[in-house]
């Protein structure tokens, strides 16, 4: 069952009372963003963001949500959440300033009727909303459309998010408890400041992604390991992902000149580190939970790479291989490689390592040979293997 989603935006933050908790920067985007994304994974359809102030950050949040194909708004007053708020659908409310992990998330999505997730009272919950004597909301709730709307006809001046959690303690609402290590590792928290927030991307970056999409080839034995090393580091040091893609095609187009001026190795072995950055900012866009690239700019450095073997190998041999190898590399990115396990896909990243070793050896003629026909078998076996 579809639902929408209601994040809180308007408290002030620790660091600065202008600034918002829900623009503080976390995981290569604002917080909110983060929250948004993270619902919109979990199944929401809609997301409506609770402000008291439109700010540049939030509109600038909105923009890129909207870019991304996530329906979301920014609600100022009840009676725009009136008008916008599904009457035939749940709705999972998500607090101000709330880090959860994903598994949380999911977990409240599926749920029917009103829950919530909950912490036992503790000193590391101590910044949740406490609710009765001994446990806390722990920053997400699942409201049904009734719970809503008869919380949004009383009168008053009153938070918004609390009132209908209380409402939802009162009408005895499933309670969902977090694990006391969720808490003391940072994959549930409250953060007011940006210091905080900080904190708690570390652990939710060293924690990954299971969005990571599937790899073949040495992208997925070599260069995904290694992007999943370096990526949490650049994570913290705002490092975005798309100039870390700039760079691997910038990278790739460089490597192009050693190979007009006949040192192929060089090339090559450029061009496989333009294939690492252009994994790492996948990586990046995992743990940012983005959209991962589909178009035509995912594929900017791996087309890099088969030009590279056509103007190193000057045959047509190498140009059949780059095209053999181009229609794997869809495949694999797209996800339409059947059933064929990671060893079975001969991607541009495998082609390329294995030119470089038999170019050591003065052999890389019969390299290309090898390539196209380790390149026939893997088209061969997609096409033949039956799926799971």
């Amino acid at each position: 069952m579809s639902f929408a989603a209601i994040l809180s935006a308007s408290r002030a933050s620790g660091d600065s009372p202008a600034g918002l908790r829900a623009s503080l920067y976390f995981a290569g985007q604002t917080l909110v963003e983060y929250q948004a994304r993270q619902a919109a994974q979990a199944g929401a359809d809609r997301i409506m963001i609770l402000v008291s102030t439109i700010t540049p950050a939030l509109s600038q949040a909105v923009d890129r949500l909207s870019a991304d194909g996530i329906a979301v708004a920014l609600v100022r007053d009840m009676v725009s959440m009136v008008r916008d708020a599904p009457r035939d659908s749940d709705v999972l409310l998500v607090a101000d300033g709330a880090i959860v992990a994903q598994a949380h998330y999911d977990g409240i999505g599926a749920a029917q009727g009103n829950a919530m997730l909950v912490t036992d009272d503790s000193r590391a919950s101590a910044p949740f909303e406490r609710i009765d004597a001994g446990q806390r909301w722990a920053g997400l709730a699942r409201i049904s459309p009734d719970l809503l709307f008869g919380t949004l006809d009383m009168i008053g001046d009153w938070d918004l998010a609390l009132t209908l959690v209380r409402t939802g303690v009162q009408r005895g609402a499933r309670r969902v408890t977090v694990p006391q290590d969720d808490l003391l590792e940072g994959r549930v928290a409250l953060v007011e400041s940006q210091a905080q927030a900080d904190l708690v991307a570390q652990a939710v970056t060293a924690a990954g992604s299971s969005r990571a999409h599937a790899r073949g080839g040495i992208e997925h034995y070599l260069l995904a390991p290694l992007a999943r090393i370096v990526s949490p580091p650049l994570m913290r040091m705002q490092v975005p992902a798309l100039q870390v893609r700039i760079a691997a095609i910038a990278l790739g187009a460089v490597a192009l000149v050693p190979i007009e001026l006949g040192w192929p190795l060089t090339g090559f072995c450029l061009l496989l580190g333009a294939l690492l950055l252009s994994e790492i900012s996948d990586r990046l866009g995992d743990l940012a939970l983005r959209t991962p690239l589909m178009g035509w700019f995912a594929f900017c450095a791996p087309v890099l790479v088969l030009a590279a073997m056509v103007f190193a190998g000057g045959t047509t041999l190498a140009a059949d291989l780059a095209l053999l190898l181009g229609i794997l590399m869809v495949a694999d990115r797209w996800g339409r490689t059947a059933a064929a396990r990671p060893w079975m896909i001969f991607t541009p990243g495998t082609a390329l390592l294995l030119l470089i070793l038999t170019g050591f050896v003065g052999m890389m003629a019969q390299g290309f040979r090898v390539a196209i026909l380790l390149a026939i078998a893997s088209v061969g076996t997609i096409l033949l293997r039956k799926r799971n």
